[in-house]
């Protein structure tokens, strides 16, 4: 089996940068990037919050900014696989790692993989990603100016992302399954309080309809079995997210979500096995905050080897 000193499990934010930084660290990293070059980014149309890469005269899009990460990696010594992981051991030195078509050793580990938003799972909802379905309300709220939008869920991110989509919005419409919300009080004072925010109690969404772009979505009363079309030109949808954890259930601490536990120097509980990014971060999911977490987490496992040697 191919040994290598560092191995990056994942190609987004956190990935990148942390190919980078060991990169630049003369650590010659190989980074198993799975099958979507740039994770959730490279679906994303426009990134207008990412600092330093906005002009008055064009907004990158998410798969122009994966491009500049990937090739500045490349170019300090990076090198990538299309792969995904499917089973580690981390409790046997070296380190192994099992791929679809590959199998490596490795001295030290990072773990990007990131978080996947949990789907509705109804028609229309694939086919509208980007062109009025968005699963994310700070990333893409500014397109929705003066527009009409629904969002779907009735916890914390659901209330947060609703109340932000106002500042844009002409109108937000909160579509829960129950009669009441999951969300804490002063969420939801705020969101009561605010007159742009209306609920459509004991409804779940069935289908996403348009015609190019989102036009609607024909949701069903879960207690009157009514069927009816509301007309949206978004759909947000926040039903909670699940971390990409599938090959690291035994090998990782993690918390009662899934989500694998790391300290202030991003270490996991295997020493040599770091995280960063939204596999450890259930709480910012930004691109900005990924990319640090992803330089921090480079930063100490360059030391820990140092310390090993």
């Amino acid at each position: 089996m191919q040994q290598e000193r560092v191995i990056i499990i994942g190609s987004g934010p956190a990935g990148l940068t942390a190919a980078l930084y060991t990169g630049r660290a003369m650590l010659n990293p190989l980074v198993i990037a799975g099958m979507q070059l740039g994770g959730q980014i490279s679906l994303t149309g426009e990134v207008e919050n990412y600092p330093g890469f906005w002009s008055p005269d064009h907004t990158p899009t998410g798969p122009e900014l994966v491009d500049v990460m990937h090739k500045q990696a490349e170019h300090f010594g990076a090198r990538f696989v299309y792969d995904e992981v499917v089973e580690v051991d981390f409790g046997v030195r070296p380190f192994r790692i099992k791929t679809y078509s590959a199998e490596y050793l490795a001295d030290s580990v990072i773990v990007t993989v990131g978080a996947s938003p949990t789907k509705l799972g109804v028609p229309g909802e694939a086919e509208y990603v980007g062109r009025g379905v968005s699963y994310c309300g700070t990333c893409d709220g500014f397109f929705f100016r003066n527009k009409d939008v629904v969002v779907v869920g009735g916890g914390d991110s659901a209330l947060e992302e609703g109340i932000f989509l106002t500042k844009f919005a002409n109108k937000v419409k909160v579509i829960h399954r129950r009669d009441q919300l999951r969300a804490g009080a002063i969420l939801q004072k705020r969101a009561f309080a605010n007159e742009k925010i209306s609920f459509i109690w004991d409804t779940v969404v069935e289908e996403i309809v348009g015609n190019g772009v989102v036009q609607g979505v024909r949701v069903k009363n879960v207690k009157t079995n009514e069927i009816r079309q509301v007309e949206t030109d978004g759909v947000f949808i926040f039903i909670g997210h699940d971390p990409n954890n599938h090959f690291l259930v035994g090998q990782l601490a993690m918390d009662e979500e899934g989500y694998v536990i790391t300290d202030e120097h991003y270490r996991t509980s295997v020493p040599g096995v770091y995280a960063a990014g939204e596999i450890q971060d259930p709480h910012f999911r930004q691109i900005s905050t990924s990319v640090g977490q992803g330089a921090g987490a480079a930063i100490e496992l360059e030391k820990w080897l140092a310390g090993q040697e």
